[in-house]
């Protein structure tokens, strides 16, 4: 499981991945020179972070 983020919802991620999965999530910054550009799961922003598990 993946959330995407932007800097505005990154709690609101963090939050649902825990309630979603009972698990602690990893947070990574999404290197904009290597990923490609990808929505925020709660809005229309740039994700900046990536909520997932190992």
């Amino acid at each position: 499981m993946e959330k995407y983020s932007c800097e505005t919802h990154i709690n609101e991620a963090l939050d649902m991945f825990v309630a979603e999965t009972g698990e602690f999530p990893i947070l990574n910054k999404i290197n904009e020179k290597n990923e490609l550009p990808t929505k925020c799961s709660y809005c229309e922003e740039e994700a900046t972070y990536i909520v997932s598990r190992k």
